[in-house]
């Protein structure tokens, strides 16, 4: 295996010959994401690696980079983290499948290398999806501390065409079989998925998504009588009902549809159509402005956030959307862009109607029609208090710093008791 290590994030020199001991055991992340600003999983590894580690260290984070042609950026600080990028040639699927298998001796290796020995790592905390046997075996019994793993989602088989069949969700059902027998800590990202692990007999902390609320610019939208600006921004795939929205602004009179301009960023209009469950044709009776972005980069999605009067989320009540938790919240609470939404997941301890958000009656196109028809009753001053309490309520609950206590004081518990 012709592994190249790259080195980013904070610098400690490469070190060769005897391993050197730290002061303090830390915890150890894994993933293999284009991280650690690539997508909402790459982001939630970010926080939770940034809120681990005790005061006095740093957390350790060895990143696969995915095999997908993409390529890291040669040097990225990322303040509070010590990371080690691991790179595999793409090759066939063959190469990629050996070089998945022999991922847990790739991580050993490089920890050696950089200095870290049996002892410098407290506890290691892994993705649900990197929760695999070989992973769990081998990390386990050689670095001699617990695992934890994090479960940021739970698919249902009605997301996938195939169901059952789909091979991708075999997988996360087979790994999350597994972390309900090999782990006694899990982290959840919600109530109901946390439940879920409780009732298996795992000790379980509810962690949402988090941010970086320093991150985040203030809000310059333009005046409300110019009409509104709604946005909708990431991978609709089934679990975000933009079909619904669409269909809801199509409901608006001609003059408020005249007022309405949505964005969709990360999507093209082909795109929805294929993965999503809008039919385009819908579009043909929307006279507001619609305008697809495709993929777009992440700056340009807070610049997005930073412009739009409102976020729209649409979402069923059960299945995934239950058990998972947006991230597309937190991060327009930080920008102070207020969220219309309906209540999923553990959504209504965060948002209240009226404060930071409108909140749907439910999830059909007369309550995304109603929901619209309030926020173009607004005022200016009334959007601004809506958007200073969405930053104060991302601060409060979403950002980073304000978990990294009871985070720290969890993974700290679980090598106790080790």
């Amino acid at each position: 295996m012709n592994d190249q290590t790259t080195v980013l994030g904070t610098d400690h020199g490469r070190h060769d010959g005897p391993a050197r001991r730290t002061e303090q055991p830390r915890p150890l992340l894994i993933g293999h994401y284009r991280f650690p600003y690539g997508d909402a999983t790459s982001n939630r590894l970010l926080q939770l690696a940034r809120c681990a580690a005790p005061h006095g260290t740093h957390t350790l984070v060895v990143n696969d980079w995915p095999s997908d042609g993409s390529v890291p950026p040669q040097r990225d600080e990322v303040a509070g983290i010590e990371l080690i990028t691991l790179r595999t040639p793409g090759g066939n699927r063959v190469t990629r499948m050996s070089a998945r298998l022999a991922r847990p001796v790739r991580v050993l290796r490089a920890m050696r290398r950089r200095g870290v020995v049996r002892g410098d790592v407290s506890v290691v905390l892994l993705p649900m999806a990197m929760m695999t046997l070989g992973n769990w075996a081998v990390l386990r019994f050689a670095l001699r501390c617990p695992v934890v793993v994090d479960a940021s989602e739970r698919h249902d088989r009605r997301q996938f065409r195939r169901g059952w069949l789909a091979p991708y969700f075999v997988r996360h059902r087979w790994s999350t079989f597994l972390a309900t027998r090999l782990v006694h800590r899990a982290i959840a990202v919600s109530t109901t998925l946390g439940g879920y692990f409780e009732r298996r007999g795992l000790d379980v902390l509810v962690v949402p998504p988090q941010v970086d609320c320093d991150e985040f610019a203030e809000p310059r939208p333009s005046s409300l009588t110019g009409g509104l600006r709604l946005l909708y921004a990431g991978t609709p795939g089934r679990k975000d009902m933009l079909h619904v929205i669409l269909r809801g602004i199509s409901r608006l009179s001609p003059q408020d549809q005249a007022r309405v301009r949505l964005t969709i960023a990360g999507v093209t209009r082909q795109d929805a159509a294929e993965l999503s469950d809008l039919d385009v044709s819908v579009l043909d009776s929307v006279s507001a402005e619609v305008t697809f972005l495709g993929r777009v980069p992440r700056d340009t999605v807070l610049t997005l956030l930073s412009e739009a009067h409102f976020s729209l989320l649409v979402r069923p009540t059960g299945g995934y959307a239950a058990n998972g938790f947006p991230s597309k919240v937190p991060e327009s609470l930080s920008a102070g862009c207020p969220v219309m939404l309906n209540y999923t997941s553990d959504l209504a301890a965060y948002v209240r109607d009226g404060v930071e958000s409108l909140v749907l009656d439910g999830n059909g196109p007369e309550d995304v029609q109603r929901g619209i028809e309030r926020a173009l009753r607004l005022r200016d001053e009334d959007w601004a208090a809506m958007s200073r309490a969405a930053r104060r309520t991302a601060r409060e609950s979403f950002d980073h710093r304000a978990w990294r206590a009871r985070v720290t004081a969890f993974l700290d518990s679980t090598g106790a008791a080790s």
